[in-house]
């Protein structure tokens, strides 16, 4: 885990940021006092190993965005009886 001062965060956050979600973990300091550490929200890893895990599961119908039919549709505005 990295420490860096806080004019260089300042200089470079677009740089950590692209580390950190990356899954690295760095320390920002003030006068060489450790006051924060950048962390992952959620690694981009993570991310993007869930992108398409259900290719191939379920088939999208050739009808998909035809209109829908007046019983669903009067039923999806709240005017079916």
């Amino acid at each position: 885990m990295e420490t860096i001062n806080v004019h260089q965060a300042k200089t470079n956050l677009s740089r950590l940021l692209s580390r950190v979600e990356q899954g690295e973990e760095i320390i920002i300091a003030n006068r060489g006092i450790p006051v924060a550490k950048l962390v992952p929200f959620s690694t981009a890893i993570h991310r993007r190993s869930s992108l398409g895990q259900d290719r191939g599961r379920f088939v999208v119908p050739d009808d998909f965005n035809e209109p829908l039919p007046e019983d669903i549709l009067a039923a999806f505005e709240g005017s079916a009886s």
